[in-house]
């Protein structure tokens, strides 16, 4: 007997409840112009490792821990010298998450993640780019429950992307409060 394939809590919610809100919100005529979730890409900037260039590759693992996928170190295109900048320098670490993860990633973001962030009033609704990508700043990384606060010796802030298929900020913000992100009023 062959076993199940494991769906997310959050995709199973998006073909059950979010993508009928939406046709009847919209009132899409082919049930593939419904805006979903693309990818996720988290990106954390390390400015201090111009100093000490083990601190991108601490910085790589955890978040490699947090997204469950090796993150890409990013490295400096240009020497800057004001910033002690030179080519080829690492100077932060990016991710991008797809599919199962990307469900997983942001079911703990929204439940776990951002209810843990000190004086949290919500995420700004003007946020979105103009073509459906919502994207946001997280300044510590130690909100995520597999960090072990107790093992970090620095704290890191963190850019989340959300990419969507909408074509409007309106549709994605309807995609997003669907998925219950918590936006200002």
């Amino acid at each position: 007997m062959a076993e199940a394939a494991y769906e997310p809590r959050l995709q199973k919610h998006y073909d059950d409840v979010v993508r009928p809100q939406l046709v009847k919100e919209f009132g899409y005529k082919n049930p593939m112009e419904v805006p979903r979730i693309d990818k996720v890409v988290l990106n954390m900037g390390v400015g201090e490792s111009t100093g000490d260039s083990k601190k991108a590759s601490v910085a790589a693992a955890d978040l490699a821990m947090i997204a469950g996928q090796k993150p890409v170190i990013t490295r400096a295109r240009l020497a800057i010298s004001t910033f002690k900048l030179r080519e080829n320098m690492p100077i932060g670490a990016k991710v991008t998450l797809r599919k199962t993860r990307m469900y997983d990633f942001v079911d703990r973001l929204v439940t776990i993640a951002l209810p843990r962030v000190r004086d949290f009033r919500g995420l700004n609704p003007k946020s979105f780019d103009g073509r459906g990508n919502f994207a946001m700043g997280i300044k510590e990384h130690i909100i995520f429950p597999e960090i072990n606060y107790d093992k970090v010796d620095q704290i890191w802030g963190m850019d989340v992307i959300v990419c969507t298929t909408a074509k409007s900020d309106d549709e994605a913000r309807a995609l997003l409060k669907a998925f219950n992100f918590p936006f200002r009023q």
